[in-house]
């Protein structure tokens, strides 16, 4: 097991490196006319790129001092978005380069032509002649070279701010009606405002909370519930910016669950944290609202800290009668919460693939990549989150607060 880690590991690493070297031959080496100053920047751009990025996330899992965290973030993880887009934007670069590179030439006369009308045998075998093509002198690749890859940066470029700017300007509100069957009458309209995947860290900080929080207030829900992977960090580093979660308001109060960030993050400390900030942790635990049961368990990520999902404690004795509502971080709980009966899950984690074409492969890593689907008598919502982990960029996959409305079929 250990080999094959390491394998997997030296192959990730081989494919990074072949990235890098094919994103630097393209933007440096083919668009330079030799040896020299933009070259030379060139290969110490795509050098100190990668160590960057390594160096960030090194620093965040190794728990360094935090300004060196906040020092590296910023360039690091935007490089690992970068890198992404300008290798998808040059291999498209590849299809319409050789377009480009080919030259047609007129074929020159001989002789003059003849007027006269060549024989019937051989205008009806002789086939017309190809015309040669010219191949692309230094000048017109160099050209080509620098069309391409002007291209390529300036759509990388473009797309990662559009991305950026997405997740800094704050998440958007979603409205989900999601009508339960054993839901009585009296809990007709019952608001929940999800809110998943927030990812405090040497990024996004106090500021971003405020904008989230001030979000979650302006839909006016019943309830709110924060389903784990709230932080990137230490409560003493991240203390400050978890602050304005103090502010949440609803009528039935606010509810957290672990995610696995928080295990990475002294998960004890967080959910002691919380409980101060006025939020109430559901540790394998449920609580009984007007209605329906509401229920959490802790996530996957804690098992090898002996807090793990205990779906028995928290719903093994309930009375199935009544609908119930689960907050669980990860979609992959789901087939638990169809054998403990539970009516609707509600997750994150998955942060709708973040980064396209990510998507496809965080589809087949959970049982829903988004939104509300459908497991035998059990719904399960899945929201994209409110940030982002790693570069505070999303492509595709649009941040958001959702507003799940229950319904009664009985209204």
């Amino acid at each position: 097991m250990v080999i094959l880690f390491v394998l997997a590991g030296l192959a990730a690493l081989a494919a990074l490196a072949g990235m890098q070297w094919y994103a630097w031959r393209r933007l440096v080496r083919d668009t330079t006319a030799g040896p020299g100053f933009a070259r030379r920047a060139g290969a110490v751009v795509f050098v100190a790129g990668p160590l960057l990025m390594f160096a960030a996330v090194a620093s965040e899992r190794a728990g360094a001092p935090f300004w060196l965290q906040q020092v590296l973030a910023w360039p690091g993880f935007m490089w690992m978005a970068l890198s992404i887009y300008l290798v998808l934007a040059l291999l498209v670069g590849e299809l319409v380069r050789p377009f480009f590179l080919r030259r047609r030439t007129k074929p020159t006369p001989t002789e003059e032509p003849s007027t006269e009308e060549p024989p019937r045998e051989v205008l009806a075998t002789e086939a017309p002649a190809r015309v040669p093509a010219e191949p692309a002198t230094p000048s017109r690749r160099l050209f080509v070279s620098r069309i391409v890859g002007g291209t390529a940066a300036a759509v990388a470029v473009g797309t990662v701010g559009q991305g950026t700017y997405g997740v800094l300007r704050g998440p958007r509100v979603k409205r989900v009606t999601v009508p339960l069957a054993k839901l009585p009458r009296g809990a007709h309209g019952f608001r929940i405002a999800v809110v998943s995947d927030i990812h405090l860290g040497p990024i996004l900080g106090r500021g971003f909370t405020q904008r989230v929080v001030d979000t979650i207030n302006g839909t006016q829900p019943d309830l709110i519930a924060v389903v784990g992977d709230l932080v990137d960090g230490s409560v003493e580093d991240l203390g400050p910016a978890a602050a304005p979660l103090a502010q949440l308001r609803a009528r039935h109060g606010t509810y957290f669950v672990t995610g696995n960030h928080e295990y990475f993050s002294g998960a004890e400390q967080w959910v002691d944290h919380v409980r101060e900030l006025g939020l109430r942790p559901l540790e394998n635990a449920r609580t009984e609202l007007p209605g329906f049961d509401l229920a959490g368990v802790d996530d996957v990520a804690g098992e090898s800290e002996g807090h793990g999902p205990d779906f028995a404690k928290a719903l093994g004795d309930r009375d199935r009668s009544r609908a119930s509502v689960l907050l669980a971080h990860q979609p992959v709980v789901i087939h638990d919460a169809v054998k403990h009966g539970v009516d609707l899950q509600l997750s994150g984690h998955t942060h709708g693939g973040q980064l396209w074409p990510g998507n496809f492969i965080a589809d087949l890593a959970n049982p829903t990549l988004a939104g509300l689907e459908r497991y035998g008598d059990t719904q399960l919502y899945v929201t994209r989150g409110a940030g982002a982990w790693g570069p505070p960029v999303r492509v595709g996959a649009p941040s958001d607060i959702t507003v799940v409305e229950l319904a009664s079929r009985q209204a």
